[in-house]
């Protein structure tokens, strides 16, 4: 979803784009009954493991969706690696479990679909690959034009296998049980996100009509952060994909004010 933005970034900064456990080309390593694997907590250790192989003791770092989530548990768990944080039209994931009601269930049905005891939410993965596609591309908010034929088929592709289909679902397994615990914990303890944080989300989302009530996704990141700015922008869910230019802009000039050297 990055293939655009990437090389606009590029133009400024050092850009490493890497798949999540279990999406994308990444490997699908063995699960546990309690999800650990696949939990946020392990993506990132995941990611200061590259970052470091590659030279990088400290970076920025942006993420959507589930990478979203990964990125802000990388700014938690690792404070000293994380110089800057952007995540892109999510919230934290216990406030979307505490907040959680029919729009929720109805709206993005993955979050309670694929959480499910294993076999069901695998096999419907696999089975229906190209349906699931379709509807998450065409009725969360971006235009079809954003996906071309081969991008649509990428996905497809890597929900057909057996190995991604699992491992995607013990993903949604683990932000259900212990990423959810893993915040509560850190809520409890005090812990919060020491960097400046960037929330960008879409205008006519979810994210602005869910959360209207407590102040949008700026005032539920601000719970977890001292210091956030966002804006909320058109594009849909997948705005990465439909508005890249206005995407990497604002991540560029989020970046370049504290002037890090790497994304």
């Amino acid at each position: 979803m990055w293939r655009s933005v990437a090389p606009l970034l590029a133009r400024s900064f050092t850009v490493i784009c890497t798949d999540l456990r279990g999406y994308g080309r990444s490997s699908c390593p063995p699960s546990r009954f309690d999800h650990t694997p696949y939990s946020k907590r392990a993506m990132a250790k995941d990611m200061v493991a590259v970052m470091e192989k590659l030279g990088f003791s400290s970076f920025c770092v942006a993420g959507h969706d589930r990478g979203g989530r990964v990125a802000y548990r990388l700014a938690l768990d690792h404070p000293q690696c994380v110089e800057r944080l952007a995540v892109l039209d999510v919230v934290p994931i216990a406030d979307a479990w505490e907040r959680a009601d029919k729009r929720l269930a109805i709206g993005y049905w993955p979050w309670s679909l694929l959480a499910q005891p294993e076999p069901l939410p695998e096999r419907l993965l696999s089975s229906a690959a190209d349906a699931i596609v379709d509807d998450a591309l065409g009725t969360w908010g971006s235009s079809a034009d954003a996906f071309p034929p081969e991008v649509r088929t990428h996905y497809i592709e890597t929900l057909r296998d057996p190995k991604h289909a699992h491992a995607i679902c013990e993903e949604y397994r683990a932000a259900a049980t212990i990423d959810h615990e893993h915040d509560m914990s850190d809520r409890q303890d005090g812990r919060r996100i020491r960097c400046p944080v960037l929330v960008l989300w879409d205008a006519q989302g979810s994210l602005s009509a869910w959360y209207a009530t407590e102040g949008g996704p700026l005032a539920l990141w601000r719970a977890w952060a001292n210091d956030v700015r966002g804006i909320a922008i058109g594009g849909g869910h997948f705005f990465p994909e439909q508005m890249p230019e206005r995407t990497a802009q604002e991540l560029s000039t989020f970046f370049t004010s504290y002037a890090s050297g790497t994304s």
